[in-house]
């Protein structure tokens, strides 16, 4: 593994290691954000980087097999300053300071100056750019391109108001339901849940699942969530 002292820039190693930690969605590190220098950052607890790299998770093998090697690595991204240890000016506050000595400690702080790639930031720029100037042209869009987009968006509109109308009326449903009988009845039972879109449809009503039933099966999934008496 290189070191700052015989490289002028990270290594793709590096940068690929950062661009791992920094992702909560690969490596599980969940950082907050403060403020550096007036700047708003994202910072992490030494301790918690090293239990996201050293620890597996969900039949997934760690990042690396011991402490002391993922010490290196977090080390060397203070090196090339793509992360800084910092020190918090109060416990409870989450305005932050540079601390003179940047080695690693895990009961410090480190603030992220590594900020990912920007390729998606560019490509978003990009297509903020093209709808803005496609917006303005609008005019001098040919007629039936015109049409097309407003029945696009009248259709867009309807689909809008048709999910409103359906939230209004379960709700209805529901209310009435639970007044008349022991348990609510829920039309489109997934409909706000954390589910694709055809499963939102499925199943078409369900009971809601008594209360005391839910109290026994304690922590339960979104699937558990939705298991109803169903006719």
């Amino acid at each position: 593994m290189s070191t700052a002292a015989t490289v002028e820039r990270p290594s793709k190693e590096l940068l690929s290691f950062a661009g791992y930690l920094y992702k909560p969605a690969k490596s599980g590190l969940r950082a907050r954000e403060g403020v550096l220098n007036g700047r708003r950052v994202q910072f992490f607890k030494g301790k918690s980087a090293l239990n996201a790299l050293t620890k597996s998770e969900d039949g997934k093998p760690s990042k690396f097999e011991s402490r002391e090697e993922a010490i290196e690595w977090i080390q060397e991204l203070l090196d090339f300053q793509l992360v800084v240890r910092c020190d918090k000016e109060t416990e409870a506050s989450h305005q932050l300071r540079i601390n003179p000595v940047q080695s690693f400690d895990e009961d410090a702080y480190y603030a992220w100056l590594y900020e990912g790639s920007q390729l998606m930031i560019i490509l978003g720029g990009i297509g903020v750019v093209a709808v803005v100037l496609a917006g303005v042209m609008f005019p001098l869009w040919p007629v039936t391109l015109r049409n097309g987009t407003w029945y696009l968006s009248m259709l867009a509109l309807a689909l809008l108001g048709l999910l409103f109308v359906t939230a209004i009326v379960r709700l209805i449903v529901y209310v009435i339901t639970i007044v008349a009988a022991p348990q609510g009845l829920w039309i489109f039972p997934n409909l706000f849940e954390d589910v694709g879109f055809f499963e939102s449809f499925v199943p078409l009503y369900a009971w809601e699942q008594p209360k005391d039933a839910k109290i026994s099966g304690g922590a339960s999934t979104t699937a558990d969530k939705n298991e109803k008496k169903t006719e």
